[in-house]
């Protein structure tokens, strides 16, 4: 299914990768430009309407958005958000790493797209982003909103710059940030980390009205298009 406007075009490409078939939902601007590509990664709660809207409001800000339904090996996201939590809680954490590496992967191909690409992830998503940057020496650029922070450990394996958003409030999350900060610091790392004020995990998802935080979510995405274009565009 493709849909259009006079800005953007949008649709639900599927892809064949060497563990299967997979699909998400795709937006880029309507014109005859390349741009660079920005792979979404979702929350707990699977594909859903919230994060098509990110998708799309990512193209609108110049780039090529896709996000990978993680659940696309089991049909996908089912609309019962407990259930899509569920599924996701027993997701295989390898297979799942190299569903997204392949998704980096046919971004980088998909016409329409300048071969630079970068992971944007939240809460579940965000842990992943920060999995991709380990695992992926050609990722571009890295954004963590509120996940889980890689292995200390891994942090030498990392060569993307990142952005990292958290919530003051979000206390199970922010417990795995000092190892990681240290981590980035003692390795010379790029990276810029913001802790915003009163906000709580999942300060962006403006469909969760008891975490959602108008002030800190202004501020973090303003940075993350900052921080994007000068990875992906003027950067490059």
């Amino acid at each position: 299914m493709v849909g259009s406007n006079s800005q953007l075009t949008t649709g639900r490409p599927c892809f064949l990768t060497p563990v299967g078939k997979l699909f998400g939902y795709l937006a880029h601007p309507s014109d005859s430009e390349r741009h660079p590509a920005v792979l979404v990664i979702h929350e707990n709660t699977g594909l859903n309407a919230h994060i098509e809207d990110l998708v799309r409001r990512f193209s609108e800000a110049g780039f090529v958005a896709f996000a990978l339904d993680a659940l696309a090996p089991q049909g996908g996201t089912p609309a019962d958000e407990d259930q899509a939590r569920s599924m996701i809680n027993s997701l295989d954490e390898g297979d799942n790493r190299r569903n997204y590496l392949a998704s980096l992967d046919y971004l980088r191909t998909l016409p329409g797209t300048n071969g630079k690409v970068a992971s944007v992830g939240f809460c579940w998503g965000g842990k992943v982003s920060g999995e991709l940057a380990v695992a992926d020496p050609d990722l571009d650029a890295a954004v963590i909103y509120y996940g889980k922070s890689p292995d200390s450990t891994r942090v030498p394996d990392i060569t993307a710059p990142l952005l990292l958003h958290y919530g003051e409030q979000d206390e199970r999350i922010n417990s795995t940030v000092p190892e990681f900060q240290k981590a980035l610091e003692q390795h010379g790392k790029r990276f810029s980390l913001h802790m915003y004020k009163g906000a709580s995990h999942a300060f962006n998802n403006d469909s969760r009205k008891d975490r959602y935080d108008s002030i800190a979510a202004t501020e973090s995405w303003k940075r993350t298009i900052s921080f994007l274009e000068e990875e992906l565009i003027f950067g490059s």
